[in-house]
């Protein structure tokens, strides 16, 4: 990477502005955390921070506030669930900027760590607004980012703040980059990307750079429904990118004359309605019913996606195979997963609901990198610079 990190910088008795990427899943019901894992990924950056006794003022997003405080999103069981990991006490404001966190900052000492309120409950974040910026960055002396997953958003606390501190990059954020860079730069061969979800329209970008580096492109999910209809299948009632046939095509056609390997569903688990608990059946993908939908790839499929899989040296996932919320929809994600955990090779989970579903399938430890942010990897993934990275002083 060659952006200057929190290594390359003094911070004993400073103060560090970090932002962080604590926007986790809360239970709706009981507001209690649900998976805590990028909380444990900016560990080993508040650590060292703690231990070369800076003043740790850690800034972060949680959900969709929309410019309003939000009670119900508050960082209070973050910052309680922070002090039990680092085992020390972890003070917190009901603000980010203005006279509370100012007060709050001046009695910290060193290795003190303090947690702002959450920074969308104010317009101006995502607006990148420079007065919020300049009020953000008087709270210290020097910024890190270490919030991979809001890296892609140019926004007050990840671009705008770096017009009035030097700024660095944050060891998850090191990690992030590192990973994702040596799979695009120069990976192991050969090189799979599995990519599914939704939508074909989300990920065009991605499938276009990506082919002229990958080996094998596999495609499940909702968005395999688009590239069968542009081959002349039946695919029923399922969901289909009508507007995006032509795109699905093009990517047919580059990975043939490119020699890519493009491998598509060719048998699904069908239903007749979008339900969990809806009738259901495997099929040929030859045989898919006029009134049933694709909610996930079938077994045959699997055990070819998994075959191809099991010769590759490098791996990158983005994306599950089927609706993995609904159990009987969610073998195809289990088998893939389950392979991959599986391979002697370079493995990168990236983000968003395939990351989720590696976290509760108990496989993160069989993984090389998951990565905490879905859509600014997908960003990287692209091939598209990243606002906060750019931003980040060169070494």
């Amino acid at each position: 990477m060659d952006k200057e990190t929190v290594r390359d910088i003094q911070t004993k008795d400073k103060r560090v502005l970090v932002r962080v990427d604590f926007n986790i899943p809360l239970d709706k019901s009981t507001g209690e955390i649900t998976d805590d894992s990028r909380i444990r990924a900016t560990l080993p950056t508040i650590e060292h921070l703690v231990n070369q006794g800076a003043r740790t003022i850690l800034a972060s997003h949680l959900g969709r506030p929309e410019g309003r405080v939000t009670e119900e999103l508050r960082l209070g069981p973050v910052g309680e669930r922070l002090s039990q990991l680092l085992g020390r006490p972890v003070r917190r404001t009901r603000d980010c900027v203005g006279n509370e966190a100012e007060k709050a900052v001046k009695e910290m000492e060193e290795g003190d760590v303090l947690l702002l309120e959450n920074l969308r409950f104010y317009p101006e974040e995502e607006e990148n607004d420079p007065q919020f910026s300049k009020s953000l960055a008087q709270l210290a002396d020097v910024y890190v980012d270490d919030a991979f997953g809001a890296a892609h958003r140019a926004h007050a606390s990840t671009v705008g703040v770096t017009q009035h501190l030097p700024a660095v990059a944050g060891m998850l954020m090191e990690k992030e980059l590192g990973f994702l860079g040596k799979a695009l730069a120069n990976p192991e061969r050969p090189f799979a990307m599995v990519v599914g979800g939704a939508k074909v329209s989300d990920k065009i970008v991605l499938l276009e750079n990506i082919m002229k580096e990958v080996d094998f492109l596999i495609i499940g999910g909702g968005m395999a429904n688009t590239f069968l209809k542009a081959q002349g299948y039946n695919t029923g009632s399922s969901k289909v990118e009508l507007d995006h046939l032509g795109s699905a095509r093009v990517i047919l056609d580059k990975a043939s004359k490119n020699g890519v390997q493009l491998l598509l569903p060719t048998d699904a688990v069908v239903a007749k309605e979008f339900t969990r608990e809806s009738e259901h059946k495997t099929v040929p993908i030859t045989d898919v019913p006029d009134d049933w939908m694709i909610l996930d790839i079938g077994p045959e499929t699997a055990a070819r996606f998994n075959e191809e899989l099991n010769k590759c040296k490098t791996v990158v996932w983005n994306g599950t195979m089927g609706v993995f919320e609904f159990p009987t929809f969610a073998e195809g994600t289990k088998s893939l997963a389950s392979s991959i955990a599986k391979l002697d090779a370079m493995t990168i989970i990236g983000g968003g609901d395939t990351a989720e579903a590696i976290v509760e399938l108990g496989l993160t430890d069989h993984i090389s990198h998951i990565s905490t942010g879905g859509g600014a990897s997908l960003r990287f993934l692209e091939g598209k610079t990243l606002p906060g990275v750019e931003v980040l002083l060169d070494k």
